[in-house]
């Protein structure tokens, strides 16, 4: 399993929920195990007080001259050394039992403590928790009764091995079977992911992929593929509408325009001949705007990406500055190439020196005369080709970048050039096409077109 498709794993909402699940089992078994273990030394540890009280009530009610020798049968008797029972003078001298000593917790006569007891006897000496009581008897002697608290320590380590053990087998498979369970919704979420990226870029063809499960991930790409289907007949619509209204347009228009033109001609060098060039040039102007929406929608139309071939982004670069540097020379603006090493590209040569060229255009037309003006192609840390055009013009403000790209949007700088706000519209339409990417930087003192094109596999 590859580390990436773990991570998605534990990320998912399913293995969140058995992790959540697992914690409140987890808490509640420890929570369960504790109470019976508490109940369970409560018990035994009721067992050994009763039994300490009758032992040593049975003790105190000995006859005197009798009880040392009754406290040595006593000690005798227990040959396992569970039950220690010791018989000290005033002073805490030994007199009979085998308790070494009187424990320094019993302060309280009658009470059962927990001790720290020293077993003194013929067969071993040692020191262990126990249980002990104490009674002073009438002639000033001690009488101490203790028993071992190995067995009711013993319950409860058994109940903490079961808390540990059941612990172990039940949050292990668990959290394994979670990551199983897990990788699947993580890989359909992938698969949606990638199928994404063709809509985002403006493709509404593409589908959502559809299980066979008809689970709630399959419910929701149903959604999704219809709202899709639906927008795309929408926009096809508007596209539509708009494209014919251009398309029916123009040939009218462009019977006006000669009948205009010919009119001008028959007018030349009077006051109506200007007013009939005036108005052809109006004309041209509105069948100039009709073209670029028509070849917007060409462009948008990934269709024609199946004809892309290995290209070479360096003759393209080299071409557009040939073309625009007679261009920028007349305005005394610097114009300068430069091509580095680039990785292979696929696409289509004419419509990225379209794209370019716009780019360059736009450069040279808002630099003022002797600026300067750049085109740069290197590969960036990724190992993708950029390309930079960069000018000294008034540059683009910020909040304004992204509407730059949008059909007929003029910046304020741009309202006094010639334009209809199409040509950025159409380098767009060309980027995404490709499936490049295309961002704007810069400041004040000039703009900074940069496309960033993923090498071809």
């Amino acid at each position: 399993m590859s580390l990436r498709p773990l991570t998605d794993a534990w990320r998912s909402a399913t293995s969140r929920l058995i992790i959540i699940y697992g914690a409140l089992f987890a808490i509640w078994c420890v929570m369960l195990l504790g109470v019976v273990q508490w109940e369970a030394s409560r018990y035994l540890r009721n067992v050994v007080d009763q039994m300490l009280i009758a032992r040593i009530h049975y003790l105190e009610n000995t006859e005197p001259r009798r009880l040392p020798a009754t406290v040595e049968a006593a000690s005798e008797i227990d040959v396992q050394g569970y039950m220690w029972v010791g018989l000290f003078d005033a002073q805490g001298r030994r007199i009979a039992g085998n308790l070494g000593a009187v424990p320094k917790e019993l302060d309280e006569e009658g009470v059962v403590r927990a001790v720290e007891a020293v077993l003194d006897s013929p067969s071993r000496k040692v020191t262990a928790r126990a249980f002990g009581i104490t009674r002073r008897l009438p002639g000033g002697e001690r009488l101490v009764v203790a028993k071992e608290s190995a067995t009711i320590d013993g319950i409860g380590a058994i109940i903490r091995r079961g808390v540990l053990w059941g612990l172990t087998l039940t949050l292990i498979p668990g959290l394994l079977g979670g990551v199983l369970l897990a990788r699947g919704p993580a890989r359909r979420i992938r698969a949606i992911q990638r199928a994404m990226e063709p809509i985002s870029d403006g493709n509404l063809s593409v589908r959502l992929p559809v299980s066979r499960s008809g689970d709630e991930v399959d419910l929701l790409a149903g959604t999704v593929n219809a709202t899709l289907g639906e927008i795309e007949r929408l926009l096809g619509e508007v596209k539509g509408v708009t494209d014919n209204i251009a398309h029916d347009l123009r040939t009218p228009l462009t019977r006006m325009r000669t009948r205009l033109y010919r009119l001008q001609q028959q007018f030349e060098g009077k006051p109506e001949g200007e007013q009939l060039e005036a108005c052809v040039a109006e004309i041209d102007t509105v069948l100039g705007r009709f073209r670029a929406l028509l070849r917007v929608s060409e462009l948008e139309d990934h269709r024609r990406s199946a004809c892309f071939a290995p290209m070479d982004i360096g003759d393209v670069l080299r071409h557009v500055h040939e073309f625009y540097a007679p261009l920028a020379e007349d305005r005394g603006q610097s114009f300068e190439l430069h091509v580095g090493r680039v990785p292979a590209l696929r696409g289509d040569p004419q419509l990225m020196f379209e794209a370019c060229a716009n780019l360059v255009g736009n450069a040279i037309k808002f630099t003022p005369d002797g600026g300067a003006v750049r085109l740069v192609a290197s590969t960036d840390d990724t190992g993708a080709a950029r390309i930079e055009i960069a000018d000294t013009g008034p540059g683009i403000p910020p909040d304004e970048r992204e509407a730059v790209f949008r059909r007929f949007y003029r910046a304020d700088e741009s309202r006094a050039k010639p334009g209809c706000g199409l040509g950025l519209a159409i380098v767009s339409a060309i980027v995404r096409l490709h499936g490049y990417s295309m961002s704007v930087g810069g400041d004040d003192k000039g703009a900074v077109f940069s496309v960033t094109c993923p090498a071809s596999g």
